[in-house]
Protein backbone atom coordinates (compact mmCIF):
# COMPACT_ATOMS: atom_id res chain seq x y z
CA UNK A 1 0.00 0.00 0.00
CA UNK A 2 2.84 2.40 0.79
CA UNK A 3 4.42 1.57 -2.56
CA UNK A 4 1.16 2.50 -4.32
CA UNK A 5 1.07 5.80 -2.42
CA UNK A 6 4.60 6.63 -3.56
CA UNK A 7 3.82 5.69 -7.16
CA UNK A 8 0.73 7.90 -7.13
CA UNK A 9 2.81 10.89 -6.06
CA UNK A 10 5.27 10.30 -8.90
CA UNK A 11 2.58 10.27 -11.57
CA UNK A 12 1.82 13.74 -13.03
CA UNK A 13 -1.73 14.73 -12.16
CA UNK A 14 -2.50 15.29 -15.83
CA UNK A 15 -1.94 11.58 -16.45
CA UNK A 16 -5.09 10.89 -14.47
CA UNK A 17 -7.03 12.48 -17.32
CA UNK A 18 -6.87 9.08 -19.02
CA UNK A 19 -8.53 7.49 -16.00
CA UNK A 20 -11.31 10.08 -16.16
CA UNK A 21 -11.75 9.42 -19.88
CA UNK A 22 -11.95 5.66 -19.27
CA UNK A 23 -14.57 6.14 -16.57
CA UNK A 24 -16.69 8.33 -18.84
CA UNK A 25 -16.39 5.72 -21.58
CA UNK A 26 -17.85 3.15 -19.19
CA UNK A 27 -20.71 5.53 -18.38
CA UNK A 28 -21.45 5.92 -22.09
CA UNK A 29 -21.63 2.14 -22.47
CA UNK A 30 -23.77 1.62 -19.38
CA UNK A 31 -27.56 1.99 -19.27
CA UNK A 32 -26.98 3.81 -15.99
CA UNK A 33 -24.60 6.33 -17.59
CA UNK A 34 -27.07 9.23 -17.69
CA UNK A 35 -27.79 8.74 -13.98
CA UNK A 36 -24.11 8.75 -13.06
CA UNK A 37 -23.36 11.79 -15.16
CA UNK A 38 -26.12 13.76 -13.45
CA UNK A 39 -24.86 13.11 -9.91
CA UNK A 40 -22.42 16.03 -10.03
CA UNK A 41 -22.04 18.89 -12.53
CA UNK A 42 -19.06 18.62 -14.93
CA UNK A 43 -17.78 22.18 -14.48
CA UNK A 44 -14.90 21.45 -12.05
CA UNK A 45 -11.76 20.41 -13.94
CA UNK A 46 -8.69 18.40 -13.04
CA UNK A 47 -6.40 21.45 -13.25
CA UNK A 48 -8.48 23.23 -10.60
CA UNK A 49 -7.78 20.75 -7.81
CA UNK A 50 -5.94 22.43 -4.92
CA UNK A 51 -2.48 21.07 -4.05
CA UNK A 52 -2.52 18.91 -7.19
CA UNK A 53 0.71 17.09 -6.30
CA UNK A 54 -0.62 15.93 -2.94
CA UNK A 55 -1.67 12.38 -2.25
CA UNK A 56 -5.14 13.61 -1.36
CA UNK A 57 -5.64 15.18 -4.78
CA UNK A 58 -4.56 11.98 -6.52
CA UNK A 59 -6.83 9.83 -4.38
CA UNK A 60 -9.72 12.17 -5.17
CA UNK A 61 -9.16 11.62 -8.87
CA UNK A 62 -8.48 7.90 -8.60
CA UNK A 63 -11.64 7.06 -6.69
CA UNK A 64 -14.22 9.80 -7.13
CA UNK A 65 -14.28 9.88 -10.94
CA UNK A 66 -15.11 6.18 -11.22
CA UNK A 67 -18.79 6.86 -10.62
CA UNK A 68 -19.41 10.58 -11.20
CA UNK A 69 -17.82 13.81 -12.34
CA UNK A 70 -14.86 15.22 -10.41
CA UNK A 71 -15.98 16.82 -7.13
CA UNK A 72 -14.77 20.20 -5.97
CA UNK A 73 -13.58 19.93 -2.33
CA UNK A 74 -15.35 23.25 -1.72
CA UNK A 75 -18.74 21.80 -2.60
CA UNK A 76 -19.11 20.91 1.10
CA UNK A 77 -17.73 22.30 4.36
CA UNK A 78 -15.40 20.30 6.58
CA UNK A 79 -18.08 19.07 9.00
CA UNK A 80 -20.15 17.54 6.20
CA UNK A 81 -17.40 15.65 4.37
CA UNK A 82 -16.97 12.72 6.85
CA UNK A 83 -20.50 11.33 6.35
CA UNK A 84 -20.22 11.75 2.58
CA UNK A 85 -16.85 9.97 2.34
CA UNK A 86 -18.11 7.18 4.60
CA UNK A 87 -21.18 6.72 2.39
CA UNK A 88 -19.13 6.75 -0.81
CA UNK A 89 -16.63 4.18 0.48
CA UNK A 90 -19.50 1.84 1.42
CA UNK A 91 -20.93 2.21 -2.08
CA UNK A 92 -17.55 1.47 -3.67
CA UNK A 93 -17.52 -1.70 -1.57
CA UNK A 94 -20.89 -2.62 -3.07
CA UNK A 95 -22.97 -1.78 -0.01
CA UNK A 96 -25.83 0.60 0.66
CA UNK A 97 -27.99 2.61 -1.75
CA UNK A 98 -26.57 2.42 -5.30
CA UNK A 99 -23.75 0.28 -3.91
CA UNK A 100 -24.15 -2.56 -6.38
CA UNK A 101 -24.19 -0.16 -9.32
CA UNK A 102 -21.17 1.81 -8.15
CA UNK A 103 -19.23 -1.36 -7.36
CA UNK A 104 -19.77 -2.49 -10.95
CA UNK A 105 -18.73 0.90 -12.31
CA UNK A 106 -15.44 0.69 -10.41
CA UNK A 107 -14.42 -1.90 -13.03
CA UNK A 108 -11.89 -3.65 -10.82
CA UNK A 109 -10.63 -0.55 -8.98
CA UNK A 110 -10.77 -1.52 -5.32
CA UNK A 111 -12.41 0.76 -2.78
CA UNK A 112 -9.95 2.89 -0.80
CA UNK A 113 -8.30 1.32 2.21
CA UNK A 114 -8.90 2.77 5.67
CA UNK A 115 -5.62 4.70 5.40
CA UNK A 116 -6.47 6.05 1.95
CA UNK A 117 -9.96 7.05 3.09
CA UNK A 118 -8.40 8.97 5.99
CA UNK A 119 -6.01 10.81 3.65
CA UNK A 120 -8.81 11.52 1.19
CA UNK A 121 -11.08 12.88 3.92
CA UNK A 122 -8.32 15.09 5.36
CA UNK A 123 -7.71 16.56 1.90
CA UNK A 124 -11.38 17.28 1.28
CA UNK A 125 -11.80 18.83 4.70
CA UNK A 126 -8.69 20.98 4.34
CA UNK A 127 -9.97 22.46 1.09
CA UNK A 128 -13.64 22.36 1.96
CA UNK A 129 -15.94 25.35 1.91
CA UNK A 130 -15.08 27.98 4.53
CA UNK A 131 -18.44 28.93 6.09
CA UNK A 132 -19.35 32.57 6.48
CA UNK A 133 -19.24 33.92 10.04
CA UNK A 134 -22.55 35.72 10.53
CA UNK A 135 -20.99 38.01 13.15
CA UNK A 136 -18.46 39.34 10.64
CA UNK A 137 -20.92 39.79 7.78
CA UNK A 138 -24.28 40.95 9.18
CA UNK A 139 -25.14 42.48 5.79
CA UNK A 140 -25.42 38.96 4.40
CA UNK A 141 -28.67 38.62 6.34
CA UNK A 142 -30.24 41.84 5.14
CA UNK A 143 -32.04 42.64 1.89
CA UNK A 144 -28.68 43.53 0.33
CA UNK A 145 -27.41 40.01 0.97
CA UNK A 146 -30.57 38.21 -0.10
CA UNK A 147 -29.42 37.37 -3.69
CA UNK A 148 -26.20 35.91 -2.23
CA UNK A 149 -28.10 33.85 0.36
CA UNK A 150 -30.71 32.64 -2.11
CA UNK A 151 -28.14 31.37 -4.58
CA UNK A 152 -25.49 29.86 -2.32
CA UNK A 153 -27.77 28.23 0.26
CA UNK A 154 -29.30 26.02 -2.41
CA UNK A 155 -26.21 23.82 -2.59
CA UNK A 156 -23.92 24.47 0.39
CA UNK A 157 -23.23 26.67 3.40
CA UNK A 158 -22.73 30.37 2.76
CA UNK A 159 -19.06 30.84 1.80
CA UNK A 160 -16.68 33.29 3.44
CA UNK A 161 -16.25 36.20 0.99
CA UNK A 162 -12.56 36.42 1.90
CA UNK A 163 -11.90 33.02 0.34
CA UNK A 164 -11.23 34.75 -3.01
CA UNK A 165 -10.48 38.14 -4.52
CA UNK A 166 -13.29 40.03 -6.27
CA UNK A 167 -11.92 38.98 -9.66
CA UNK A 168 -11.69 35.33 -8.61
CA UNK A 169 -15.23 35.44 -7.26
CA UNK A 170 -16.61 36.43 -10.65
CA UNK A 171 -15.10 33.27 -12.13
CA UNK A 172 -16.40 31.15 -9.26
CA UNK A 173 -19.90 32.65 -9.48
CA UNK A 174 -19.99 31.99 -13.23
CA UNK A 175 -19.10 28.35 -12.58
CA UNK A 176 -21.74 28.14 -9.85
CA UNK A 177 -24.32 29.49 -12.28
CA UNK A 178 -23.49 26.63 -14.66
CA UNK A 179 -23.75 24.18 -11.76
CA UNK A 180 -27.18 25.51 -10.81
CA UNK A 181 -28.42 25.14 -14.37
CA UNK A 182 -27.08 21.58 -14.46
CA UNK A 183 -28.75 20.74 -11.14
CA UNK A 184 -32.00 22.55 -12.02
CA UNK A 185 -31.79 25.07 -9.20
CA UNK A 186 -33.07 28.67 -9.25
CA UNK A 187 -31.57 30.28 -12.33
CA UNK A 188 -34.28 32.74 -13.38
CA UNK A 189 -33.01 36.12 -14.50
CA UNK A 190 -36.28 37.84 -15.44
CA UNK A 191 -38.57 39.60 -13.00
CA UNK A 192 -41.47 37.21 -12.63
CA UNK A 193 -43.79 38.02 -9.70
CA UNK A 194 -43.44 35.46 -6.93
CA UNK A 195 -40.53 33.62 -8.58
CA UNK A 196 -37.03 33.73 -7.01
CA UNK A 197 -34.43 35.29 -9.28
CA UNK A 198 -30.72 34.66 -9.66
CA UNK A 199 -29.25 38.17 -9.55
CA UNK A 200 -25.64 37.59 -10.57
CA UNK A 201 -24.49 41.21 -10.48
CA UNK A 202 -25.92 41.69 -6.99
CA UNK A 203 -24.13 38.55 -5.82
CA UNK A 204 -20.83 39.69 -7.32
CA UNK A 205 -21.25 43.15 -5.81
CA UNK A 206 -21.80 41.73 -2.34
CA UNK A 207 -18.82 39.38 -2.59
CA UNK A 208 -16.56 42.10 -4.03
CA UNK A 209 -17.36 44.35 -1.09
CA UNK A 210 -15.90 41.85 1.38
CA UNK A 211 -13.52 39.91 -0.87
CA UNK A 212 -9.89 39.24 -0.04
CA UNK A 213 -7.60 41.99 -1.26
CA UNK A 214 -4.75 41.06 -3.57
Amino acid sequence: MRRLAVLLLLVPLGAFGDEIAEAKKRWAESPHGPLLERILPPTFELRQLPEPRSRGARLTVRYCVQCHNLPNPAMHHAEKWPTIVERMVLRMEGKGNLGHLMYEMMAGVKAPSAVEATVLLAYLQKHGQKPLDARKYPEAFTAAGEPFRLACNQCHVLPDPKRYTAEEWRTVVARMQENMQWMNRVVGTQSVPGEPQLRIESINAFLAKYARKK
